[in-house]
Parts: C-alpha cells; sequence; structure tokens
C-alpha cells in the first residue's frame, strides 16, 4: 500500500454504504452487494478487493488441506477487504481463530457470500466480518479453495482484485477501480448536500424546509414545499 493509496482509502471511508450507493446510482453503476449483512466490527470500512474463491459440497467431499483458510488469513492486511465466492452456501468459510490470525494481520475487513461462525470470538477481535450466513457448520472437508485472484460474484456483484469496497452497518458496496475518481467524486458532492441539510435542520428550519433549499428534496411543481 502506498501513501496515495493510503490517503485514498482515508477519503473513501468517510462516507457511509448510502452516500456510495447514491452516488453508483448517479453513475449508472451496479455496486451494492445483496443479502450479505456486518456481523463484526464498527464504523465504515473501506479497502481494495482480494479475492478468492471456494467450491463447496458435502462433508467429506474434499482433503482437510483444500480448505487452505491459511492462504485466504496470508491474503488480508491493511488496506485489504478479502472477498470470498463460496456461492451463497451456508458452510463456514471462516470462524474465530482465522479470525484472530487476520486480525493480527491487521486486517480491514473481510465480506463472505456465503457463511461465518464463531462470531461472538470474531466480535471480540475487533475485525469487520461481513457474511450471508452465520452458521456452525465447519468448512473442513466441505469447501475446497479454488482460486484466488480472479474475479468472483459476492451479493450479485461481479468483484475484480483492486475494487474499493466499502462495508458498514446498512450494507455493503463495491466500486469498480476503474470508475473510482468519478464515483468518489459524487459521493463527496452528495456528502456535501447531506451536511448542509443537516445544518438547516440543526438551526430550526423543517426538514422540507432544509432539503429543498439544499436542492436535496426539491420543491413540488406546485412550488410547495414538500411535508415536513
Amino acid at each position: 500500500m502506498t501513501n496515495e493509496d493510503n490517503a485514498l482509502l482515508e477519503r473513501c471511508a468517510r462516507m457511509g454504504s448510502s452516500t456510495w450507493s447514491d452516488a453508483l446510482d448517479a453513475c449508472g453503476i451496479a455496486g451494492v452487494v445483496q443479502g450479505i449483512a456486518r456481523r463484526s466490527g464498527e464504523g465504515p470500512a473501506a479497502g481494495f478487493a482480494v479475492t478468492a474463491r471456494h467450491e463447496w459440497g458435502p462433508y467429506g467431499a474434499f482433503d482437510r488441506a483444500d480448505f487452505a483458510v491459511g492462504r485466504l488469513v496470508a491474503a488480508t492486511g491493511p488496506g485489504r477487504i478479502l472477498m470470498v465466492d463460496v456461492g451463497g452456501a451456508a458452510i463456514s468459510t471462516f470462524g474465530g481463530i482465522a479470525s484472530l490470525a487476520a486480525s493480527g494481520r491487521r486486517a480491514t475487513g473481510i465480506v463472505i457470500d456465503g457463511a461465518c461462525r464463531d462470531t461472538d470470538e470474531i466480535r471480540a477481535t475487533g475485525l469487520t466480518m461481513a457474511s450471508r450466513w452465520v452458521t456452525p457448520t465447519t468448512g473442513k472437508t466441505r469447501l475446497r479453495l479454488q482460486a484466488m485472484g480472479e474475479p468472483v460474484t459476492i451479493g450479485g456483484v461481479a468483484v475484480k482484485e483492486g475494487d474499493l469496497v466499502v462495508v458498514d452497518d446498512t450494507g455493503i458496496v463495491v466500486v469498480p477501480r476503474g470508475e473510482l475518481p468519478r464515483v468518489l467524486a459524487e459521493a463527496e458532492r452528495i456528502l456535501a448536500v447531506d451536511h448542509t441539510v443537516e445544518q438547516g435542520i440543526r438551526a430550526g428550519k423543517t426538514f422540507a424546509e432544509s432539503a429543498a433549499d439544499a436542492n436535496y428534496i426539491p420543491l413540488k411543481k406546485n412550488g410547495a414545499r414538500a411535508d415536513a
């Protein structure tokens, strides 16, 4: 991670997933991950995607070594969000011990289109963890690491290595790296408008007045304001 990358991620982490979602809409990009929720961590986490794909099967389908969770842990680090495609299977990819190891590497976060387990232990590490499922079902002999560094699909969104990922309690968004400059500019513009609306409300204006003044929600066509 370069100083430039760190500065970029610091800017990106100032905005939550709702702001990023609005910016993606404005730019005509589908990047909101569906069906995956944060299980651990606080505040917006922003990082560049590192990708992995697990193949799944019934218990005993694979050798225990095929699980290869150590390779997943080794791919984590500051400024990186590990994106694991398990095809939505309710089988755990990460538990408490692996999460402890990832937190020791100062991992920014992990997102699994699959499952995690030991959520109390994960929360104790402070690691940002998001998954489709929480289940005690182990991935050992049920999961085989199929690929790393290749494009994956997470919550219906195509993800490539280096894409921006933002995770918070509201949701998860993915911004293609090549589109990041214009989406970031739009997100910062939206955030500035939000702050203007908030300032108006704190100054005593109604929501309708403050929103109209900031062109957040304009006046109705007949000149009347929306309900406060």
